[in-house]
């Protein structure tokens, strides 16, 4: 956006540590994804938060993979998550994991036992969950909570060296069980899990929890900004707890409100679902909210940003419109995509008196928007062509300008054409549409005097190439599926995805590279998708000219 905005209210933050000389004005943020999914529209925002940030201030950000539960965690997802922030067009500092860290994080937790601020629990998380109280009741210690620090610190080494199996104990903090916050109420710091980690392999069987990993991995870093989701306020203290118990450097957590975006559900276990059980074609599908989906999809790192600044940064949650983003990519992509015509409908057009075997090259501009132009290129004209299906009518209506029997219409970039007679077959549908052409209309040099209303577009079936054309819509037909009764798959949209399995485009089009955009003249925004080859080509839909949502 080119307009001057005022400061949100963390770089209100930033900016008012800088001019006090905190940390020496340095800026040092993070983007800290757990490796279990992909990411999507909402960690685009987190990505464009704390490493824009640091951009703005001179700072750097650190990418710092949450790798803590090593049962959901894979090396796809660690990749897929590196690809996407460079795509976003942001290089980070550097590349950490929580698990660099386990080593620390193992001392920290025995630091803590011989404070007599940790002990281990042999309680079940069932009876964990019971003696923890609910919000209006306060939480009941039990027996473990009173053993001796000499007792605590060898159980721990035991958990560590693997003596005890899964769920057999657990490491909590010591701080408050009547606390009105549900989280300083004795909180797990420590797990056991004898499973392969994606790194460390079998060195770790004990897991650090979230709340101990995420401060101690951002003092060891010392970042100095650590901007988190709203969902995260509650777990403030405890992360302010740990740093101060520990005298780490004093890493300061923020909050902002996290993205939620209608007709379609943010959740990564819902998103999963969603791929295991075969509603999409993985996780980057067109029609799911990942960065990976919208890249196949044809957006583009631009429009993606420049979303996520115009929502701004916010204290409180709301609904935004997926309308906002398509109006975002659409506006981009009028500057960049490629202009060709493309018939997703197509009927023959015969013109019957133009020399048979004769071919012309007219030319069009690659994109007229563009500035300082984008070129031109070629395409040919013959006897014959494909023209949408919808752009001639038999018996044509009082205000229908395009073609008709006996009416004119404008080819594009071509000839003033009228319509003359049609061929059926046995059904009664048209197989064939015949017509007469001004040979003195010719675009850019019409010496005919002839004006007609309408324009159309049309591909040479001499030359065309055939291609799939994949029609995609909101995956969802309500505004928020993840907070509907029932099952928020129960809420898909059946007509998300239409395949038009036989489309006639421009010849030139062969050479398109996946990802190239291309606005499919008065149809929309496409792009080759991943799946085509020399032999098939295939288009995905990105968002149409104009918004033509209706709600059901």
């Amino acid at each position: 956006m080119s307009e001057e905005r005022s400061l949100n209210f963390i770089e209100e933050i930033v900016e008012g540590d800088i001019e006090a000389g905190k940390n020496d004005g340095r800026v040092l943020t993070r983007f800290p994804p757990e490796p279990n999914g992909y990411l999507h529209i909402g960690h685009a925002k987190a990505i464009c938060l704390s490493f824009g940030l640091a951009q703005k201030y001179n700072g750097k950000t650190n990418l710092r993979f949450d790798d803590t539960n090593p049962a959901k965690e894979e090396v796809e997802y660690v990749d897929s998550i590196k690809e996407d922030v460079k795509w976003l067009g942001f290089e980070w500092a550097n590349e950490c994991y929580a698990s660099d860290y386990f080593d620390k994080l193992y001392d920290f937790a025995v630091a803590l036992i011989k404070q007599g601020l940790a002990y281990v629990d042999d309680s079940s998380a069932e009876e964990i969950a019971v003696q923890k109280g609910t919000p209006t009741e306060p939480g009941v210690a039990n027996q473990y909570r009173s053993r001796s620090v000499d007792e605590n610190l060898q159980l721990f080494a035991d958990m560590k060296a693997g003596k005890y199996p899964d769920g057999a104990k657990v490491l909590r903090a010591k701080l408050d069980m009547a606390s009105t916050n549900m989280h300083l109420r004795d909180p797990l710091m420590y797990r056991i899990k004898h499973t392969h980690h994606h790194r460390t392999g079998d060195t770790w069987c004990i897991y650090p929890m979230y709340d101990f990993a995420h401060g101690q991995s951002d003092a060891i870093e010392e970042i100095t900004h650590s901007i988190c989701t709203v969902e995260f306020i509650p777990h403030r203290p405890l992360y302010e707890w740990f740093i101060e118990k520990l005298s780490l450097f004093p890493s300061k957590q923020y909050e902002f409100a996290r993205l939620n975006l209608n007709y379609t559900v943010m959740s990564k276990r819902k998103l999963l679902q969603l791929v295991e059980e075969g509603h999409v074609d993985g996780w980057d599908d067109p029609r799911m909210p990942t960065i990976s989906g919208l890249r196949r999809r044809g957006y583009t790192p631009a429009s993606i940003r420049e979303f996520c600044e115009r929502i701004g940064v916010a204290k409180r949650e709301n609904m935004i419109d997926v309308g906002l983003l398509e109006f975002c990519i659409r506006e981009d992509l009028n500057k960049t995509a490629w202009r060709r015509m493309a018939v997703l409908d197509p009927v023959k057009l015969v013109i019957d008196n133009y020399p048979e075997g004769k071919t012309e090259v007219f030319h069009g501009e690659n994109n007229p928007e563009a500035e300082g132009g984008d070129g031109s290129r070629e395409f040919p004209f013959g006897r014959e062509l494909w023209i949408e299906r919808d752009d001639f009518m038999e018996e044509p209506t009082k205000k229908y300008f395009r073609l008709g029997i006996g009416l004119m219409v404008r080819l594009k970039s071509a000839y003033i054409i009228k319509g003359e007679s049609v061929v059926k077959d046995a059904d009664g549908n048209i197989t064939e549409i015949h017509c007469s052409y001004i040979p003195e209309s010719q675009s850019g040099n019409d010496t005919s005097g002839i004006n007609v209303k309408g324009t159309i577009h049309w591909v040479s079936a001499a030359h065309a190439k055939t291609a799939e054309v994949r029609l995609y819509d909101r995956l969802f037909q309500v505004e928020d599926p993840g907070n509907e009764d029932g099952d928020f798959k129960d809420y898909i949209n059946p007509n998300s995805l239409h395949i038009l399995p036989t489309v006639y485009v421009e010849p030139d089009l062969v050479n398109a590279k996946t990802g190239t955009p291309v606005q499919f003249m008065r149809k929309g925004y496409f792009t080759l998708d991943k799946n085509s080859t020399g032999d098939k080509l295939v288009f995905n839909r990105t968002v149409t000219l104009k918004d033509g949502w209706v709600k059901k």
